[in-house]
């Protein structure tokens, strides 16, 4: 969903040139570009966790400056477009896009310490967590329950559950964290204990108001975007926080979830299975059927990071629960994860050079 137009100027610069079509760019950054950097880290771990140290690497350098990009493009929009960054807020098709930052920062935070770097993953856990403290109560406010519109439940899209990724993300940091940082076990374990039941309960609420605007109003096929794949990735990303919840040294909380964590996470590895066809259906019925154009948009990252986190998921949850069937599933969408990551990030790089560094003929911005 395209950000609602605003009645100020868009950019001072002239929009034929380079710089204009970058500050026109800027000033329509999407607040869930952060996907990017969720897909791109979590697929670093599943190449890190197959022994493909080399690949791994890549992937996590492209990880780290896509991070670091990404957050110098939302500070100057801030700082410049603060009117589209408050618009954003405002809308429930972009606003929960803002709490793919506190994924992106867990994910990136996770794969670092498999490098071991504790400092700089305890800085990130703790950005992470702060940040979605703040967000986790700012967007469902600014986005939902304070529009005057009603019922707002025909707002409802898969973009909200990225509300669940970024609580289960914040399990899967501190978790992580916890084996590296024994002066913080008990306070860890709490943490992730609470976020990643915090997000259970939000994907049982992001369940039920996403299937009711499907019950309750007409269902077109531009309607199924990209974000809807976020459903199967929250399934998933429960399923590693609850596998790295398992895995903790003993504390009082983590011995009293570590049995209801192992049961739980195998529910959910099921469902995350199902959602898998009924996902591609959706795909098929939206652009072979009814002809939706497929062109690049920032949400296909939201197909990437769901099949990376359901191998990696598979993976630590066949290490955790012994159950090596699921870990040789998890290792074979590692394969479906990179092959989508290569092809959308082949679209994403012609789609920045056609957008803003080719010139156009009439000097306005080429379309999005």
């Amino acid at each position: 969903m395209r950000r609602r137009a605003s009645s100020r100027p868009a950019v001072a610069a002239h929009p034929g040139t380079l710089r204009g079509r970058v500050a026109h760019a800027v000033e329509g950054f999407t607040p869930g570009y952060f996907a990017l950097v969720m897909a791109t880290g979590i697929l670093s771990v599943g190449l890190r966790l197959r022994g493909l140290d080399a690949a791994s690497a890549v992937l996590l350098v492209l990880a780290a400056c896509a991070y670091v990009v990404q957050v110098a493009l939302s500070l100057w929009r801030f700082a410049a477009y603060r009117h589209a960054v408050v618009d954003d807020f405002t809308d429930p098709g972009r606003a929960f896009g803002f709490l793919t930052f506190v994924a992106g920062t867990n994910v990136l935070a996770a794969r670092l310490a498999m490098e071991g770097y504790v400092a700089l993953t305890a800085v990130l856990v703790g950005v992470g967590a702060l940040t979605w403290l703040v967000l986790g109560y700012v967007v469902p406010w600014t986005a939902v329950l304070s529009r005057a519109e009603r019922p707002v439940v025909a707002t409802a899209n898969g973009t909200w559950f990225i509300w669940v990724v970024a609580s289960q993300s914040v399990a899967v940091g501190t978790a992580t964290l916890e084996r590296d940082v024994a002066s913080s076990r008990y306070l860890l374990a709490v943490v992730a204990v609470v976020a990643w039941s915090v997000g259970m309960f939000l994907y049982s609420a992001a369940g039920i108001f996403v299937a009711a605007r499907m019950l309750l109003y007409p269902l077109r096929a531009a309607d199924l975007t990209p974000p809807y794949w976020v459903a199967m990735g929250a399934s998933a990303i429960t399923v590693l926080a609850g596998a790295r919840i398992i895995e903790m040294a003993d504390t009082p909380m983590v011995t009293v979830m570590r049995g209801l964590a192992a049961g739980v996470s195998v529910v959910f590895w099921a469902f995350a299975t199902w959602l898998i066809p009924v996902l591609v259906a959706a795909g098929w019925w939206r652009h072979r059927v009814h002809r939706v154009p497929l062109r690049y948009e920032a949400t296909l990252w939201s197909i990437v990071f769901p099949l990376g986190m359901y191998s990696v998921a598979g993976t630590y949850l066949g290490q955790a629960d012994g159950l090596p069937l699921v870990g040789a599933i998890g290792g074979a969408f590692l394969w479906v994860a990179l092959g989508a990551w290569a092809v959308v990030g082949v679209a994403m790089v012609r789609h920045l050079v056609v957008t803003v560094l080719r010139p156009t003929r009439d000097g306005a911005p080429p379309a999005a």
